[in-house]
């Protein structure tokens, strides 16, 4: 196993654990991350705000992690499958009451200097509203 797989394993396994300051360290200070169907967001603060708003909103696991890793160790990307329960209303989504969804999602990351450079996210956000009852 490579260091960038072992980061991006770390990564997602902080996640899981819901450890977020964990997930934040693994982080460049400059991280740009892209939202599913949102803006670029950069800096750890931004992103230290988006977990917020996501753990007031869902609770999720991730299972079935599959990382893989270019020859160089600056790129990498990962599959899996979000397991995941709806909490709380996000503006301009249905209501939440509690659904629970399981989620094919991937993700695109950049490494740097040891650390998650880039994050871009995918998932299919009308299947997800389909699954809540949208």
């Amino acid at each position: 196993m490579t260091g960038t797989e072992r980061l991006i394993r770390a990564y997602y396994e902080a996640f899981n654990a819901g450890d977020r300051e964990a997930m934040l360290a693994l982080l460049a200070e400059d991280v740009a991350h892209d939202v599913n169907q949102g803006p670029r967001e950069v800096g750890k603060e931004a992103f230290r705000a988006f977990l917020g708003k996501m753990d007031h909103a869902y609770r999720e696991r991730l299972r079935d992690v599959v990382v893989m890793v270019d020859a160089t160790g600056t790129r990498a990307a990962a599959e899996f499958v979000v397991e995941g329960e709806y909490l709380a209303t996000d503006p301009g989504l249905p209501e939440a009451r509690g659904q629970r969804y399981s989620l094919p999602a991937g993700a695109f990351l950049e490494v740097a200097e040891g650390r998650i450079r880039r994050v871009t996210t995918y998932y299919n956000l009308q299947d997800w509203i389909r699954q809540v009852g949208g």
